[in-house]
């Protein structure tokens, strides 16, 4: 009888993966660089060890919303003080902090464990297309669709 393979995390070979995120639809994006950081696109996906790649994505601010998005989504935050209830619509956002917003999409797609904590580490998101990884020789990678 033939055992299923479980991949160690010692075992687990690392790619730095590179994306360009200009006139990409958020929530598109988003579950797909969840499932590299996941490791899910790789025939060892084991569940419970952290098996994805690194990935970082360039041109933030030119991600799309479709339809009234724009102006209905709001992003809420609080300060743990009596009122400091804070909310941000998506326009605002993409304006003023962009990588945040790509950041909690693919954050709310991650699993919420200690496990999914450790996977959210290998996402860096950059505005522009400058990035400092470029000792990382990162590859290129194309989105399906």
């Amino acid at each position: 009888m033939r055992q299923t393979y479980m991949a160690k995390a010692s075992e687990v070979d690392r790619k730095w993966l590179l994306i360009d995120a200009e006139g990409q639809t958020l929530g598109r994006l988003a579950s797909e660089v969840a499932a590299i950081l996941r490791g899910k696109h790789k025939p060892t996906f084991t569940p419970h060890v952290d098996t994805g790649d690194h990935v970082i994505i360039i041109n933030a601010e030119k991600i799309k919303l479709t339809g009234k998005k724009l102006t209905d989504k709001i992003y809420y935050r609080h300060s743990l003080h009596p009122g400091g209830l804070k909310a941000r619509t998506a326009k605002e956002m993409i304006e003023t902090r962009p990588e945040q917003m790509l950041e909690i999409a693919v954050k709310g797609m991650l699993p919420k464990n200690s496990l999914g904590r450790q996977m959210f580490k290998k996402l860096k998101v950059y505005r522009g297309s400058e990035h400092p990884h470029q000792a990382q020789k990162p590859e290129v990678y194309e989105l399906r669709g």
